[in-house]
């Protein structure tokens, strides 16, 4: 398993964004010469030709080889990534982004080097692994300088299943398991809206850029405390495929991206190779509308946009009375391919 560990940096923002700046200025090359390279009928470049244009650059620039050599791979890998012809270029309005060579950096006593300099951070947990490239420093929009390390990391041996758990994702509540507990969305962005409408009516950016990091970063903690409980308690997580990008285009948008559903299922599924747990992601169709009992679809289910206020009710086959989000969940699980052994598990 290879995940990212970060790392806040307390010591030469200045140096850092002296770097970004010319790393800026290789992309842009980058761009510029994909660019001519389709103007003239010539066959679109890639990170190696990028390396070669750029071969010599170092000293000039007041990068290290390894960090030039990053920027042109890493550009050449996102415009196939994006399928685009060319990129954005990226200019004084970009974020901070140094790319970092393993070869080239080293951990000391302090902190790390880089580039002949030493740099401090907050060490806020031990590296568990062998650094990997990829790693970077990145700015975020307070101007804040972060590193961000790849860290190699064995996978954790598969537990025996005992517990197993439905999730099924919500707005009210970020999640329901199947147990029956839920866990209610503490709507960072919806709380503290009124004062990021104040500082935008006042235009004030530094406060505005405070208000939407205090909400990113309450959201994040929320959700990382939340996927590790959850990932602690169950040996098998099955969680419903839910498309956020699609809702996030109706008019629930600023709720659907305030949940962090991605966010979520994404430390889940980490979480769970790190510690041995299964973990699944399941097709969620009819989910709220079968019996989790009998498994049919009775007269006066839940159907459509009309049926979202009913939250509880009663299977028309078997009888069984339903909370309409605990018994999705438990459709989830089921859906698994775990029936058999969630019926001799507690649910």
């Amino acid at each position: 398993m290879i995940p990212t560990y970060r790392y806040r940096v307390k010591s030469k923002p200045g140096e850092l964004a002296k770097q970004a700046r010319a790393v800026n200025y290789v992309w842009n090359f980058c761009n510029e010469s994909q660019k001519s390279a389709i103007r003239l009928g010539k066959k679109w470049l890639t990170g190696y030709d990028l390396d070669a244009l750029t071969s010599g650059t170092s000293k000039d620039l007041g990068l290290l080889s390894g960090t030039i050599n990053a920027t042109c791979h890493q550009y050449a890998k996102s415009r196939r990534q994006h399928k685009r012809p060319y990129l954005r270029f990226r200019g004084r309005k970009s974020l901070g982004w140094v790319p970092i060579k393993s070869e080239y950096f080293k951990q000391t006593e302090t902190g790390f080097r880089f580039n002949g300099k030493d740099y401090r951070v907050f060490l806020s947990r031990p590296i568990p692994g062998r650094i990997r490239d990829g790693s970077n420093f990145s700015q975020d929009a307070r101007g804040r300088w972060y590193l961000n390390l790849v860290v190699e990391v064995q996978d954790a041996p598969r537990r025996k299943v005992r517990r197993l758990v439905g999730i099924d994702l919500g707005l009210k509540d970020l999640a329901v398991l199947s147990t029956g507990q839920k866990i209610e969305a503490p709507q960072n962005y919806r709380r503290l809206e009124p004062r990021l409408a104040v500082a935008q009516r006042a235009r004030k950016k530094r406060a505005v850029a405070s208000i939407r990091a205090k909400a990113a970063n309450c959201r994040r903690d929320f959700l990382h405390k939340a996927s590790t409980q959850i990932v602690r308690d169950f040996d098998s997580i099955a969680v419903g495929n839910v498309n956020p990008s699609k809702l996030a285009k109706t008019k629930m948008a600023k709720s659907v991206l305030d949940a962090g559903w991605s966010s979520f299922r994404s430390m889940l599924a980490y979480k769970a190779i790190m510690h041995g747990v299964r973990y699944e992601e399941v097709n969620e169709n009819h989910s709220t509308q079968a019996c989790s009992r009998c498994g049919c679809l009775p007269d006066g289910r839940p159907e459509g946009i009309a049926g979202l206020r009913i939250r509880t009710w009663t299977c028309a086959e078997c009888g069984a009375v339903h909370d309409r989000d605990v018994n999705a969940a438990r459709n989830i699980l089921f859906g698994s391919g775990r029936r058999a052994l969630a019926v001799g598990a507690s649910l």
